[in-house]
């Protein structure tokens, strides 16, 4: 079984895997929430990070212990552990956060102090629609910054465009840092996509197109990173080289990748 999707630690697992893991007990997940506007889902306590979670986004929590949750997060079944302050009650999202970051507002003024900065594809649950800002039990956010969460994007280029010069961060997945795959997600799940956070994973998605006429939107592999193409001359990708999501011409960039040690590219899907 892969770690990553495997809700199992020794100590505790997931009650579907009796019989299939060893562990000393099987339990049911609890619901919970991020509270903080990212945290850092780790492979082990205190440990490498695996990937980040935003705010208001969902867990399964199985086993708190010595300051750590071991939990599953809902968004792509992903499992590790997370400081455990970071999480409180499971509580339902009404409103994504659609524009690249936010502020959460102390009062129903933007000169009031700031909260917090809440990446794109934060999880709000708005309870009164005033005449500039949503309420939310944590605060404000402006009314144009949130979209409801029934109405998906479109275009996942277009959500991967609102990224650009973002910093690249080794699991990122948030504004203020992202990784390859982590930005292939976002704009994926944001159009309604269900998607993992791993390129490895996400190189099975949509249908294989090589020899194609390629197409925006397709997603180009190699081993270790994924792009989207804008067009068929450009990708978009998070990316080492530049240590930000930037723009390159495909063509360039598959020659310097296969030219840096990362091979050629290995597969070209589309949705």
């Amino acid at each position: 079984m892969d770690r990553r999707l495997t809700p199992a630690n020794g100590r505790v697992a997931a009650l579907e895997l009796a019989g299939q893991v060893a562990a000393e007990r099987y339990v049911p997940g609890q619901g919970a929430r991020v509270l903080w506007p990212v945290l850092d889902l780790l492979a082990a306590p205190g440990g490498a990070r695996e990937r980040q979670l935003l705010a208001g986004e969902g867990v399964e929590v199985f086993e708190t212990h010595e300051g750590w949750a071991f939990v599953r997060a809902a968004r792509d079944g992903y499992c590790g552990y997370v400081e455990a302050e970071a999480l409180g009650e499971a509580r339902a999202a009404t409103h994504l956060v659609a524009t690249p970051a936010t502020h959460l507002y102390a009062e129903e003024s933007i000169k009031s102090p700031d909260l917090a900065h809440l990446s794109f594809g934060s999880r709000i649950t708005v309870l009164h629609e005033r005449r500039e800002l949503f309420e939310t039990p944590e605060g404000f956010i402006p009314k144009k910054h949130l979209r409801e969460i029934d109405r998906p994007f479109s275009d996942p280029v277009t959500v991967a465009q609102m990224f650009f010069g973002t910093p690249y961060l080794w699991g990122g997945n948030s504004r203020l840092g992202i990784d390859c795959s982590g930005l292939v997600q976002a704009a994926l799940l944001a159009c309604g996509v269900a998607c993992p956070g791993d390129s490895d994973l996400q190189q099975t998605l949509g249908r294989d197109v090589e020899g194609e006429a390629p197409q925006r939107g397709d997603l180009w592999f190699w081993k270790g990173h994924v792009a989207l193409l804008v067009e068929p001359e450009t990708i978009i990708h998070a990316n080492g080289h530049a240590m930000a999501v930037t723009y390159e011409d495909s063509r360039k960039a598959a020659l310097r990748i296969e030219a840096q040690g990362g091979g050629p590219v290995t597969h070209r899907r589309r949705l």
